[in-house]
């Protein structure tokens, strides 16, 4: 028998009351619960600061959202849930593991990043991506040219080599932010992706 997690406060910091949110913030709420089924804590946690919110999804979007040449959307977010786990981010790594599943197809391949990357089934090319990004989300003054120059060895190309630094730092502004208000993870990121859907 498992037990559900006892629910708990979504942030130490007030949480928007749903029908006070500008109209754009609810429209993004409603959409992202009508997809996933459950909106998830950080849509919640960051919506007494609308500006804050808005400009936040801006730039996961612009991030996270798009395949290019060196990185799809899979890579985008085992590069979250590596550097999250370094950073000891529990709901990054939950959240961010679920979506890595459903965009990886695989269930097994967050779970053996987050603990720990170096021993995960990846090629070559991901091995120096998460090593560059983790050390960047660790150790960022270690970081060199060369390194650089490792991602691009490996065929990244200029914007995909900026997006693995982006991506690092920006998780690094929100595993700060979810550490600071204790944001819990969503129950139902637990099992996204680890089962086939239902038909």
């Amino acid at each position: 028998m498992t037990a559900e997690p006892t629910p708990g406060p979504i942030s130490r910091f007030p949480v928007a009351d749903a029908a006070d949110l500008p109209p754009d913030l609810a429209e993004r709420h409603a959409e992202v619960e009508e997809k996933s089924g459950f909106l998830p804590n950080v849509f919640a946690a960051l919506s007494w600061r609308p500006a804050e919110e808005r400009a936040f999804l801006a730039m996961h979007d612009a991030l996270m959202d798009k395949d290019t040449p060196g990185l799809s959307t899979g890579e985008r977010e085992l590069i979250v849930v590596a550097t999250s786990a370094a950073n000891d981010c529990a709901y990054c790594v939950v959240a961010h593991g679920a979506i890595a599943r459903i965009r990886t197809r695989d269930p097994y391949l967050a779970d053996l990043v987050a603990v720990d990357w170096r021993k995960a089934p990846l090629d070559d090319r991901m091995h120096t991506v998460l090593d560059v990004a983790v050390r960047l989300a660790t150790d960022p003054a270690a970081v060199t040219a060369g390194d650089l120059d490792r991602l691009r060895a490996h065929g990244l190309t200029e914007d995909d080599v900026w997006d693995v630094g982006a991506i690092t730092a920006f998780f690094a502004l929100s595993n700060r932010l979810a550490h600071f208000a204790a944001i819990p993870p969503n129950p139902e990121f637990h099992l996204m992706g680890r089962l086939p859907r239902q038909r």
